[in-house]
């Protein structure tokens, strides 16, 4: 079955621009700018000029002739539109804490040449091996104050914030032991944002 029309809607705040030019959304606030490339989803953005009754501008994401399939997609680009509405905000912040049983986990943080941030591990699970983790762009780490054994991924992109912590999780995942014995490791302990209100 088609649906003629299907059509979801974002309420864009004040303090937020955007630009929408053949489907790469470009969104620019308070704490920066975040551009998303959209042009393989086949929708069709209206910005009006004009508000809508509440004083308030609103993105139109439309589809026509949609399969059940393409109509499910309006909802995913509205809620991408949203996380990156909320980046430029609120900004987000992932806090990761250290499990360890017997040998405590050892975290630097160094900058790079290219101005982003590499987290080194070391002694995980008493490994000589020390485990490097490239941090994605706009995306900085951390220690937390008066928390020990936790660090701070902060940033405006929700994906890059969240596939940072990922990859710290993943590189200290336990091989060859049981996992329900060996629980080591570091671990996403809360999510959020930068400026809470």
């Amino acid at each position: 079955m088609r649906y003629i029309f299907s059509e979801e809607q974002v309420v864009v705040p004040d303090d937020v621009s955007m630009k929408i030019r053949s489907r790469i959304v470009t969104v620019e606030g308070p704490r920066g700018k975040l551009t998303k490339d959209l042009s393989h989803i086949a929708v069709t953005f209206t910005l009006p000029e004009k508000k809508n009754k509440d004083g308030k501008q609103v993105l139109n994401v439309n589809i026509h002739h949609g399969s059940r399939k393409n109509v499910a997609t309006l909802r995913t680009v509205k809620s991408i539109i949203d996380n990156l509405i909320t980046g430029v905000t609120k900004g987000y912040k992932y806090k990761m804490r250290y499990v360890y049983a017997h040998f405590p986990i050892n975290v630097n943080i160094e900058k790079t040449d290219d101005g982003r941030q590499n987290v080194e591990i070391r002694n995980f699970l008493g490994e000589k091996l020390v485990r490097y983790v490239k941090m994605l762009d706009g995306v900085n780490v951390e220690p937390s104050k008066g928390v020990k054994d936790q660090i701070e991924i902060t940033g405006n992109s929700l994906e890059n914030v969240s596939q940072s912590a990922a990859d710290i999780q993943q590189i200290c995942r336990v091989r060859n032991k049981d996992i329900r014995k060996f629980l080591d490791g570091l671990y996403v302990s809360e999510r959020g944002n930068i400026t809470e209100d």
